[in-house]
């Protein structure tokens, strides 16, 4: 297909994961890609920095990378040689209880069962059939609506996790299988009781048996980092501290591709879009806010539960019925004086994130969508609970409310770091109701963030998707399936 001489043959607006395997595919197919970021380093929800003390490096959004480790199409790239170097904790989560004791999820799926004693076999038979179907499922469930390659999986796949979290956690027998379901659930960001929230938790627990839990060490900005190397060895460019406000700030192009959300899209391309598709766009939902702490410590966390204190990531929240409650105040507008907590200890494994002797901890609970209420003493208190002493190891605090966290991240709309509500009405329709996803109502136009199936995550599999699309509409290139 011959195509008229352009400044670029597409251009991706925002350097996300999702923007930057975007660039990454249209540019291994021989195109002239520039990535524009808005801010004065690339990666989105990818990003490090000293946040509280000089030393002490804390991931600004995303954390734990078990969807970036086992991204169908991020583990075909040689991330390893751009100096990615994941670290894998000895225990991927725990969830501790108020009686001391704590559920854990670790690599090995005989060995967590085993742990859950009288629901050994009720997880096995839950959790084995995703873990062994989950390599030929991925590409079609991290992705757009479509005919699957393996239907009768995806089928089995589906019958479970379109159902609510809180029905399928209530098969187990024990508080501590309970607990640990419901807290994997929480990932969802949607209330326990609502259908579909089951789906998340499958995920997150399959690769978690498959790929692990995993950290980038030195910070999530070393995925950013690698991302964009390889990128710039395939002759890409980025342009930083450019914030995008028109189509008349961007070089010619035959395709843009937008790694932002529905608002700012209408803000930049909206006079180009159809009636219909605008209205689309301005009807999107979004879902429950984040209130994120990060903490530099004199010490590692006290926690009662042994567990606790060798898993990269806590899930505390107690019971189910703790968890289901805090999760449904919070999506119906109201604050929950004991909130969900997930909690990141990444310096425990990671000696780069802070000085000699000393550690980092992350954390965020949700919170109504566009919240600016505080919830530092409420998330404290909650790991105090099962971590006394814990305040007293606090060296500086630095925070961000729903309203900041937008503030820092304009896709994060009301502090919804999901990208919009991953609930049955926008599951396959976000952010509108289309053949493609992916595609405007513009030409050569595509939207690319988590505002596309399959939603929110460093994994990279919104853009590639949407680059898939845009290389067949516009360049006339068809990708064989991963």
């Amino acid at each position: 297909m011959k195509l008229e001489k352009r400044d670029y043959d597409a251009v991706v607006v925002g350097s996300g994961p999702n923007g930057l395997a975007a660039a990454i595919l249209l540019q291994q197919n021989g195109l002239s890609v520039l990535v524009v970021e808005a801010k004065d380093t690339i990666g989105g929800g990818m990003r490090s920095a000293e946040l509280t003390l000089p030393g002490f490096i804390h991931d600004v959004c995303s954390a734990i990378h078990p969807l970036g480790v086992g991204s169908p199409f991020f583990e075909t790239l040689p991330l390893a040689d751009q100096g990615l170097e994941y670290i894998y904790p000895e225990i991927a989560a725990a969830h501790p209880f108020d009686s001391g004791k704590a559920a854990v999820l670790k690599q090995s799926l005989s060995e967590t069962a085993a742990l859950l004693g009288k629901d050994e076999r009720a997880y096995k038979r839950l959790i084995k059939p995703v873990v062994k179907t989950w390599p030929g499922l991925a590409p079609d469930i991290l992705g757009p609506l479509h005919f699957p390659k393996h239907p009768l999986a995806m089928a089995a796949f589906g019958l479970v996790a379109l159902r609510s979290a809180a029905s399928v956690a209530k098969s187990f027998n024990t508080e501590e299988a309970k607990g640990l379901f419901a807290g994997m659930s929480a990932h969802s960001m949607l209330p326990l009781n609502k259908l579909s929230s089951a789906a998340i938790p499958l995920v997150l627990m399959a690769n978690a048996h498959l790929k692990g839990w995993p950290m980038a060490k030195g910070g999530s900005q070393s995925i950013a980092n690698a991302l964009a190397s390889y990128f710039m060895s395939l002759g890409g460019k980025i342009e930083t501290n450019t914030y995008v406000m028109s189509l008349n700030q961007l070089p010619s192009s035959h395709a843009v591709l937008f790694d932002i959300g529905p608002g700012q899209l209408l803000q930049i391309a909206g006079h180009h879009f159809s009636v219909d598709y605008r209205r689309q766009l301005e009807k999107y939902r979004y879902g429950m806010g984040v209130f994120k702490v990060d903490w530099a410590l004199d010490g590692p966390v006290p926690f009662t539960a042994e567990e606790c204190r060798h898993a990269g990531t806590v899930h505390i929240g107690n019971t189910l019925e703790e968890v289901v409650l805090s999760e449904k105040q919070a999506w119906d507008g109201k604050i929950s004086p004991k909130p969900f907590v997930l909690f990141a200890q990444q310096s425990l494994f990671d000696k780069t994130r802070a000085p000699e002797g000393k550690h980092t901890a992350w954390a965020y609970c949700h919170t109504p969508n566009g919240s600016s209420v505080d919830m530092t003493g409420a998330i404290e208190s909650q790991i105090e609970r099962f971590a006394p002493g814990f305040r007293e190891r606090i060296l500086a605090t630095h925070t961000m409310n729903a309203v900041q966290v937008e503030e820092y991240n304009p896709n994060y709309a009301g502090g919804d770091i999901n990208g919009g509500a991953i609930d049955l009405g926008q599951l396959f329709t976000r952010p509108a109701l289309r053949w493609s996803p992916y595609r405007t109502s513009a030409k050569g136009l595509y939207i690319c963030s988590s505002s596309t199936p399959p939603g929110g995550g460093v994994h990279g599999m919104c853009g590639y998707y949407a680059a898939k699309r845009a290389l067949k509409d516009v360049f006339g290139i068809s990708i064989k399936p991963l």
